[in-house]
């Protein structure tokens, strides 16, 4: 495992990103580049875990997503399932936390046992989270924070003078989750697509032209490195932040 000098994150977020264009380089069908991905996925926990990042949140099918034609959106399904049944032994050995964000509600009934499976399984361990956003949207998310916001002021559960944002965020998915200290997107992408707005706002950034099934522990130690030469201010000054009673 590559070392990596530096701050750690404490928390990673990955666009996983490139899939498909991997498999057409190669003239395979689109979905063996999701099957190749999925094992960048296996590769990816055990990196994270080795570094000491204690979250990792995948951003593994978005709301969008089902917009793809039916035949790759049921090939996703079926991986999804699969990649749950194989690895809830393994979550369970590592003492991993599995998390879901997103309207999981929606998958199909199949996957939907395998996640409940998977979660109730590793629901006591603590040291370790593994994410993943499953029909997952930051505008959807945001929406439907709004609705049980507002539910819990006509409840009278919250005051209508309380707006601050550790008010609001309570009703997010990620309620009992940290900020991302780091988000990665590859295959050279420039955007977010809907991932995790809010949370990000403070957030690094590492753009890689990697394809997701070409992304090895090598790559990920290097977007962590770069993210520990960057100085995060939060709002501050470098001066303010230098001073030996800062808070850090």
């Amino acid at each position: 495992m590559p070392t990596t000098p530096g701050p750690i994150p404490h928390h990673v977020a990955i666009i996983m990103d490139g899939n498909g264009r991997w498999a057409k380089q190669r003239g395979l069908p689109r979905i063996e580049g999701h099957r190749r991905g999925v094992e960048t996925v296996r590769n990816m926990i055990d990196a994270t875990k080795a570094m000491g990042v204690r979250y990792l949140t995948l951003y593994a099918f978005s709301v969008e997503n089902w917009k793809r034609p039916p035949a790759e959106v049921g090939a996703l399904m079926g991986l999804l399932e699969y990649f749950l049944k194989r690895e809830i032994a393994a979550l369970v050995r590592d003492k991993i936390r599995l998390r879901t964000i997103g309207r999981t509600h929606e998958l199909p009934e199949a996957v939907r046992r395998q996640l409940d499976a998977a979660v109730a399984a590793t629901a006591h361990f603590t040291d370790y989270t593994l994410v993943l956003a499953l029909n997952y949207g930051s505008r959807t998310e945001v929406v439907d924070a709004a609705r049980a916001y507002a539910a819990a002021l006509a409840a009278g559960t919250i005051q209508a003078d309380d707006t601050s944002w550790e008010s609001f965020a309570r009703h997010l998915n990620t309620a009992d989750l940290p900020d991302p200290d780091l988000v990665i997107r590859t295959s050279g992408e420039y955007r977010v697509s809907n991932f995790l707005l809010l949370q990000a706002a403070y957030a690094e950034f590492v753009f890689t032209p990697v394809l997701w099934p070409d992304f090895r522990p090598a790559e990920l130690a290097a977007a962590v490195e770069a993210y520990g030469k960057r100085e995060r201010r939060f709002g501050q000054t470098s001066e303010q932040l230098n001073k030996p009673d800062a808070p850090r």
